[in-house]
């Protein structure tokens, strides 16, 4: 979390960026999320596009920066080197899209590889299995639920960004999820060279106050 100053009512800004095969619907996710719009003449994103939107989860102020990242194995070039430095990260599936579902190990791979994050299971990833409003679904709830268990319990959400349904909470629960996430870590039993988060914070709090 980056410039965190809630002293002063600033804003905490999060870097989260959306993740899945193309056409699952993560543009329109983040527009629906960002402007409350659905445009269902949308065209897949070429490359990477973010769009800011200021939320207030539990009393606090939060800038979600939202990459929406091109899902085509062709921009694999011009998305990955945007991983880095991300908070939080929304892998995204259509139920009606099974084999997007299939691809969501992939997309956590690439993400853990590219972001340099070391342990998949302490980083906030929230799952997303978007188009509920269609008719015809291929993946289950319990399917999509199963996996989240095996990949570190991450919370799953079912959304529609055509009808509006989940999307604010599914891209909130990103925010408690790293919220959550931090506390695990810092009461985590320290152990040989690992650097203890609350010692540290307190000697830069000393060092800054000129005491």
């Amino acid at each position: 979390v980056k410039d965190a100053d809630t002293m002063s009512g600033k804003s905490k800004l999060l870097k989260v960026v959306l993740l899945g095969d193309g056409g699952v619907g993560k543009s329109s996710l983040m527009n629906r999320f960002v402007s409350d719009k659905f445009d269902s003449q949308s065209f897949h994103t070429i490359g990477v596009e973010f769009l800011n939107k200021e939320v207030v989860v539990d009393d606090e102020n939060f800038t979600m920066q939202i990459w929406d990242t091109a899902g085509q194995e062709r921009f694999k070039s011009l998305r990955t080197p945007f991983y880095r430095g991300a908070d939080c990260c929304l892998l995204t599936f259509a139920v009606d899209d099974f084999q997007s579902f299939k691809n969501l190990s992939m997309w956590k791979k690439e993400f853990l590889y590219y972001a340099d994050i070391q342990d998949g299971n302490t980083f906030p990833f929230v799952i997303i299995g978007n188009k509920i409003d269609v008719e015809n679904r291929s993946v289950s709830d319990d399917d999509a639920v199963t996996w989240c268990r095996n990949n570190g319990h991450a919370p799953y959400f079912e959304t529609s960004a055509k009808d509006s349904t989940n999307v604010e909470n599914a891209f909130k629960a990103a925010i408690k999820r790293l919220k959550e996430l931090e506390d695990v870590i810092e009461v985590k039993p320290q152990t040989g060279n690992t650097v203890d988060l609350k010692k540290k914070a307190k000697a830069q709090n000393s060092s800054c106050c000129g005491n």
